[in-house]
């Protein structure tokens, strides 16, 4: 087993001493003000008469009596249940459960408020996806109306997808004087293999499927309730809210429907109550989520080869608890970070393959055992991570944990740190006179990682898709899809363009994907140099460049070059784009505010602000009301 007194790596050392230091006015702000949020009143003990029969009225009488003693811990329940839904489908059933298992232990438990859960999946290509980034901040919002109520000793957060679990966090970082449970659904059994998917996308794309044999295949993929199995930000999220010791150990891919699913969410409904005050053991979130636990996040994405949307997301997190993480932190975790999974788009093989290899036990006792992650964090578990290699089983129906395996059973899949899939992590920082964005190489062969030549300039993906079915990018191509940043148009994932770009890859060319916009979870063998900050909308380098310019992508030198005369460049006017068409329809018009208070990629590409940070310098005097 690894112990906790494994000397820490020398660069996660420096990088974590760098992000608290240069995150201490405004983590010492929001500390102050979460343990002010705990001295005003955690529970309803702080609330009248009147307001106590109001958040008690629907209860039965067995709940109503305990509400009234105000002696036990009382859990509200935010979940993103919907039933259309594969990944939240599950919850349907959880609230109940958990009402069961707080009354079993004394307590009661009441279902705080639901949130908006929207599926890329669904949205990939269509208007929708333009709402999709922005929908986590909604979540986050949906959740604090949900627990304004002030009624909840503690929270659990129920959700699973891409923005969900991203927007649960940072409302749970905001209200961090609760105790908060993350508690997963899980995914699907397997499917389709991933390899004969993507074969038939690619036919599709090529005309050499037709649309029945694709939606079959589809089909065959997302079949049942539960999380997606391919590795992308569902996936991901689950193995970071894990890594943080926000889920219970062992909890995160357990399929849904099982007796071990049921015996987890009952286990954490119990754990909850253990970590309020009234269960003895009081653990707020924002004392048990520090710059350590955004660090273990980062190693484990990079470790894991997880997604590209986390670069954005884990910033607005960070943020949302005090904690300025920037690219540059991304890249030196990188460096130093062995790359320990290959699940699909990184391999053929899914998230089930990797739970039965070793999962996240055998991944915490390589990455805790080589000082890759923080060991002494405290975790919803009541432990330090240590304990974290271990996994659960039931025994007469009873649930306990055991020390994981030592040794990967598939090393196609997981292996550990002595003979990694590459040495370093599958995420990396491009930087150059387009500006900054990232790209996902655990994915893309070493003979693909550097490509130069003449771009071909869009702005809108299904620009691209006919300029493809008109043969018009059969050669050696840059695309660059630009205009699609959160200000434009909400940031919508490309996905639907790695189809088209794969085909020109494998027909010899040299290709690569260049945008403001995103490509989600599941970038794959392609290179994609994605969420390019400032965005070309708003003052990017992106708008400068014209069709046929020489672009260089160097994912091995982490540089994005457009190789254009510097003072030509520098004399370039920025084109404007006609964007209106964007922003009606489908409710996009409702999200005006957003677009305008968006923020760049490389900042988390939120609508909040920088929380703290902003506090501190409007204090200071740099910025004003009018100016946030």
């Amino acid at each position: 087993m690894a112990q906790a007194s494994t000397p820490l790596n020398a660069t996660v050392q420096q990088v974590t001493q760098r992000i608290r230091q240069r995150s201490a006015e405004r983590r010492a702000l929001y500390e102050e003000r979460m343990a002010d949020q705990h001295r005003r009143g955690v529970h309803r003990g702080e609330l009248s008469c009147g307001n106590l029969a109001h958040g008690f009225a629907a209860c039965g009488a067995e709940d109503k009596n305990a509400l009234k003693l105000m002696n036990s811990a009382n859990l509200g329940i935010i979940s993103a249940y919907n039933d259309m839904l594969s990944a939240h489908q599950p919850l349907e059933t959880f609230p109940e459960t958990i009402k069961a298992a707080a009354r079993d232990m004394g307590s009661t438990a009441q279902f705080a408020g639901g949130v908006p859960a929207m599926c890329d999946g669904v949205t990939q290509g269509q208007p929708g996806m333009e709402l999709s980034l922005f929908s986590r901040d909604v979540i986050a919002m949906a959740t604090a109306v949900g627990l304004s109520h002030n009624m909840f000793d503690a929270a659990l957060y129920l959700g699973v997808c891409d923005k969900i679990v991203p927007g649960l966090f940072i409302a749970a970082a905001r209200f961090g004087h609760l105790p908060a449970m993350f508690v997963p659904a899980g995914p699907m059994p397997s499917g389709l293999p991933n390899k004969e998917k993507a074969r038939i996308r690619q036919l599709f794309a090529e005309g050499k499927a037709s649309r029945e044999d694709l939606l079959e295949a589809e089909s065959q993929s997302y079949h049942s309730p539960g999380t997606c199995t391919f590795y992308g930000t569902a996936n991901s999220n689950q193995l970071m809210m894990e890594m943080m010791g926000l889920h219970l150990p062992g909890t995160s891919f357990v399929n849904p429907g099982t007796e071990m699913r049921e015996a987890l969410t009952r286990y954490a409904t119990e754990q909850a109550i253990r970590n309020t005050a009234p269960g003895g053991d009081y653990r707020p979130f924002y004392r048990q989520v520090d710059e350590r636990a955004i660090v273990n996040a980062v190693v484990g994405l990079l470790a894991s080869g997880g997604s590209t949307n986390h670069t954005m997301h884990l910033v607005a997190m960070a943020a949302a608890a005090g904690i300025t993480l920037t690219w540059d932190d991304f890249t030196e975790l990188s460096a130093v970070t062995p790359s320990l999974m290959q699940v699909y788009p990184n391999g053929q093989a899914d998230i089930n393959h990797f739970q039965a290899a070793g999962g996240m036990a055998y991944l915490f006792r390589e990455l805790l055992g080589a000082g890759l992650i923080h060991g002494d964090i405290p975790t919803v578990f009541g432990t330090d991570m240590t304990a974290y290699t271990q996994e659960p089983f039931l025994e007469d129906g009873k649930l306990v944990w055991r020390e994981g395996p030592d040794e990967s059973l598939d090393t196609e899949v997981l292996r550990g740190v002595a003979e990694p899939f590459a040495p370093t992590g599958g995420l990396t920082v491009l930087d150059g006179n387009l500006g900054r964005g990232v790209i996902k190489v655990s994915a893309v062969a070493e003979e693909h990682r550097v490509v130069e030549a003449p771009v071909k300039l869009f702005e809108d993906q299904n620009e691209m898709k006919a300029a493809f079915e008109a043969g018009v990018l059969d050669r050696d191509v840059i695309a660059v899809v630009r205009f699609q940043g959160p200000k434009a148009n909400g940031m919508p994932e490309l996905h639907k363009l790695t189809p088209y770009l794969g085909v020109l890859q494998d027909r010899g060319y040299k290709v690569a994907l260049v945008t403001d916009g995103r490509m989600s979870g599941a970038s794959g063998k392609v290179p994609a140099a994605i969420h390019m900050s400032p965005e070309a909308l708003d003052g990017g380098p992106l708008a400068k460049l014209r069709d046929g310019d020489i672009v260089r992508l160097d994912a091995n030198a982490g540089t994005l070059e457009a190789r254009v005369d510097a003072h030509t460049w520098a004399d370039r006017a920025q084109y404007v784009a006609e964007l209106d068409h964007y922003h009606v329809g489908l409710g996009r018009e409702l999200f005006a505010g957003f677009r305008h208070l968006a923020m760049h990629g490389e900042e988390g590409a939120g609508v909040f602000g920088g929380f703290e940070a902003d506090d501190l310098a409007r204090q200071a005097g740099q910025i004003h009301d009018e100016d946030a």
